[in-house]
C-alpha cells in the first residue's frame, strides 16, 4: 500500500501567504461576520468577474441555488426541467423549493443537458430550465434559451464548477437569468466552503439578498444611512451569508483565476497527450466555442474494463481518483424515475483523476504512467 507522502490528491487548493495577509487585515477591521465590507467588495469584482452586473455571496452553492429558485417564484406544483448528470444539490434546490425536478438526459461527449431532451419534457407545469455545466463546460446555452423564450421559461445555470469557463466567448454566469457557484475546496476557485449567485437582474439579487439575511436588509448596508434603521420582516429568510474572513480569501482567489485556469489547462494538455490512444479509456471532450476551466478530468472507462477494478488498483498506487458524479434519477430521494440511458451509461463508466493547478509535471507523467500500467494489466 503506498503510504500519503507518495499519493498524488485528485483535488487540492492553491493558497498562501497572500490569503493569510487578506485574512489577517480582515481580522484587524474588526468585522468578521457575514455581509460586509469585504463581501461587499468580492461581490463587486465577481460581478464583473462573470459579466454581469450584480453579485451576492453565499454560504454555499446549494444555498445560492435555494434563493435563485425563491427568487423566481418556485412553488409546489412546479415543474424544473434539470441537467441529470450532476450532484444532487442541483435536484435538491428544487425538492427544497417545494417543486419536482424533472431530469433531462445528457449528451455523451460533455455530459451537459441535450437540448432535444430539454424540450420533450415541456409541460404546462414546466416554469423553468436549470442547466449545470458539468465539470465546469457550459452546456448549450444558446439552444436552452431559444427553448425557454418559446415556451415562457426562466434559465438558470448551475455553475458550481465553472468559475473562469467561457461559451462562445461570453463568461460561465452571463449565460442565464440567474447563475450560481461554488467555492468549495474542490473548485477552481475556493474559500473552503462558500457560493455566490450572479445576475443582471438587480431585482432578483435584492430580494435574495434579504433572503439570505432572515429576510432583511443586511447590517453593513443599513449602517451607511444617517439614521437609525429599524428593519422589518417582511418574509421568512435564512442565514446563507459568507463570512468577510471567506470573502479576503476569495478576493485573492479571484485575482489568482486566470492563472489557475492556465494551470489546469496545462495538465489537462498533458493528459491528453498521454492517455488519448490508450485502449479502453476515452478522454474527455472540450467544445471549440467554449473555455473549459477543468475543474475535473473525467476518463470514460470501457465495460470491459471495469471502472471500480481501474480505481481501485490506482489507489493501491498511490493515485487519488473517484467516480464522476451522479446520475440524478437514479437516486432514491426522487423516487422513480424514467430511464436515461446516456446519464446511467457514464454514471458507471467515468473515473475521475488528479485534477489541480499545483500538479508538478512529474506527477501528471506519474498519473499518466500509472493509468497506462494499470489499464494495460487489466486488459
Amino acid at each position: 500500500m503506498s503510504t500519503s507522502s507518495e499519493t498524488i490528491a485528485l483535488g487540492q487548493p492553491t493558497v498562501g501567504d497572500e490569503e493569510l495577509a487578506a485574512v489577517a487585515e480582515v481580522f484587524r477591521s474588526g468585522w468578521l461576520a457575514g455581509a460586509g465590507p469585504t463581501c461587499r467588495k468580492f461581490e463587486e469584482r465577481f460581478a464583473a468577474a462573470t459579466g454581469t452586473a450584480h453579485a451576492l455571496s453565499t454560504s454555499s452553492c446549494g444555498a445560492a441555488l435555494y434563493l435563485g429558485l425563491r427568487v423566481l417564484d418556485v412553488r409546489p406544483g412546479d415543474e424544473v426541467i434539470v441537467g441529470d448528470y450532476t450532484f444532487p444539490a442541483t435536484g435538491h434546490a428544487v425538492l427544497q423549493a417545494g417543486a419536482t425536478p424533472v431530469f433531462a438526459d445528457v449528451r455523451p461527449d460533455i455530459w451537459s443537458a441535450d437540448p432535444a431532451a430539454v424540450e420533450a419534457l415541456v409541460t404546462p407545469r414546466t416554469v423553468g430550465i436549470l442547466a449545470v455545466d458539468v465539470a465546469g463546460q457550459p452546456g448549450d446555452f444558446d439552444e436552452y434559451r431559444a427553448i425557454a423564450d418559446k415556451h415562457g421559461l426562466w434559465l438558470f445555470e448551475d455553475a458550481a464548477c465553472a468559475a473562469g469557463a467561457t461559451y462562445r466567448e461570453r463568461p460561465a454566469g452571463s449565460l442565464a437569468d440567474l447563475a450560481a457557484f461554488s467555492f468549495h475546496g474542490r473548485k477552481g476557485i475556493t474559500a473552503g466552503e462558500g457560493g455566490a449567485l450572479v445576475s443582471d437582474r438587480a431585482d432578483l439579487i435584492e430580494h435574495a439578498r434579504r433572503l439570505h439575511t432572515y429576510g432583511i436588509e443586511p447590517a453593513f448596508s443599513r449602517g451607511t444611512r444617517g439614521e437609525l434603521p429599524i428593519p422589518v420582516f417582511q418574509e421568512a429568510g435564512y442565514n446563507f451569508r459568507l463570512s468577510d474572513i471567506q470573502a479576503a480569501i476569495m478576493n485573492v482567489q479571484l485575482d489568482r483565476l486566470p492563472d489557475l485556469v492556465a494551470a489546469r489547462r496545462s495538465v489537462a494538455r498533458r493528459y491528453h497527450q498521454g492517455l488519448a490512444e490508450l485502449p479502453g479509456v476515452a478522454v474527455p471532450a472540450e467544445l471549440p466555442d467554449r473555455g473549459h476551466p477543468w475543474q475535473a478530468y473525467i476518463l470514460t472507462i470501457a465495460e470491459e474494463l471495469g471502472r471500480d477494478r481501474l480505481a481501485l488498483e490506482l489507489r493501491e498506487r498511490g493515485i487519488q481518483c473517484n467516480f464522476g458524479t451522479y446520475a440524478s434519477h437514479l437516486q432514491p430521494v426522487y423516487g422513480e424515475q424514467r430511464p436515461l440511458p446516456v446519464s446511467a451509461d457514464v454514471f458507471r463508466r467515468h473515473l475521475a483523476i488528479p485534477m489541480h493547478a499545483n500538479l508538478t509535471e512529474y506527477e501528471v507523467q506519474r498519473v499518466v504512467d500509472t493509468v497506462r500500467a494499470v489499464v494495460t494489466e487489466l486488459s
